[in-house]
């Protein structure tokens, strides 16, 4: 018997999900145990807009009733039919964001309606349910599931990057290029500032047409995806990091960029609001707010003493309350493996 399989749509790339979950079995394979992963990577998926995850939840399963382990730890509500068909004396859960929330936003009511039904019968198949943002505790909590708060997390001591600048002032986007994210928003917030530079890291379903604008729009440079190590770059070597997001759950790259004090501007929604607390660690903006986008983060680019100010508060912050080593322990006694490790 194999100690720990993990399940996720994703495991690499520049996502947080991945992130975490790559982490996660990097510190468990580090720590001695026998780790599976299933992934998009390793499992074979339908690779169009709408039908990852469906197909990824309908092939996933087909690998993991295969073996046996002492746990199953799925990642979000797509990977809830393989931890259901694992062999696994606990089945774990963790939740990224708000899956039935998403697909209402993408894809209409019907589909989202569909997705909301699913998505109660996902959390039943769990024996421990873990989320990675307060705000999803709370949700989850209130449709009667009992939820472990358990945050996304960063390495300080391993991020390792070469700053990379493009022009001066630079405003850096990471992430997937999706509706959900506000990338779109961006264009239109470069189009109102034109003397500030915007740098877009990654890729997905809105590429082509951010492509196409930026085309059109001198301060604006679409990189596309880069390997994570250059991602960081882009982060540190900007002067400010930006998260437009319509919904979002406990963003990864929020967390990089505090850790590389780089300052944030986030739109004031789901989990931003746990990690940039507004004058404080960074500063937050409505959904939707082009103006007040623009507004804010010329005034960090503009005032280096509010910008020194907010970073220094928001590297203790990361510092203390979003360590690999702290979020590492909090898994192994949610497994119940932690008198367990061998190195």
């Amino acid at each position: 018997m194999r100690d720990i399989l993990i399940v996720s749509p994703t495991s690499e790339g520049l996502g947080g999900v991945a992130s975490h979950v790559g982490a996660l079995a990097s510190r468990l394979s580090a720590a001695g145990f026998m780790v599976d992963v299933i992934s998009s990577s390793n499992t074979p998926i339908i690779g169009l807009k709408g039908l990852k995850n469906p197909s990824f939840a309908l092939t996933s399963p087909l690998k993991a009733w295969r073996g046996r382990w002492r746990v199953v730890h799925a990642h979000n509500i797509p990977s809830a039919t393989a931890m259901r068909t694992a062999r696994a004396g606990l089945k774990v859960l963790t939740i990224h964001g708000f899956y039935s929330e998403q697909v209402k936003f993408l894809h209409g009511k019907i589909l989202g309606g569909i997705g909301s039904w699913f998505e109660r019968k996902a959390l039943s198949w769990a024996d421990v349910i873990t989320a990675v943002s307060k705000n999803a505790v709370e949700v989850y909590r209130s449709m009667g599931f009992e939820v472990k708060h358990i945050p996304n997390a960063i390495d300080l001591d391993t991020l390792k990057y070469i700053p990379k600048r493009v022009k001066t002032p630079q405003v850096v986007y990471v992430g997937r290029f999706s509706k959900e994210k506000g990338v779109d928003m961006l264009l239109d917030a470069s189009e109102r500032a034109r003397e500030l530079n915007f740098v877009l890291v990654g890729s997905g379903p809105l590429k082509p047409l951010l492509s196409r604008r930026a085309a059109e729009l001198p301060n604006v440079t679409v990189v596309g995806p880069v390997p994570h190590n250059e991602a960081l770059g882009y982060i540190a070597g900007s002067d400010v990091l930006v998260l437009p997001s319509r919904l979002e759950g406990l963003s990864t790259v929020i967390l990089e960029a505090m850790a590389l004090k780089t300052p944030v501007v986030a739109s004031d929604v789901g989990g931003n609001r746990e990690l940039v607390e507004d004058g404080v660690t960074g500063l937050l903006v409505k959904v939707g707010d082009i103006e007040g986008l623009v507004e804010k983060i010329a005034r960090l680019c503009n005032d280096s003493k509010l910008s020194a100010r907010l970073v220094e508060e928001a590297y203790k912050r990361v510092k203390s309350e979003y360590s690999w080593s702290r979020v590492f322990h909090e898994y192994l006694k949610v497994y119940g493996l932690e008198g367990d490790m061998r190195s």
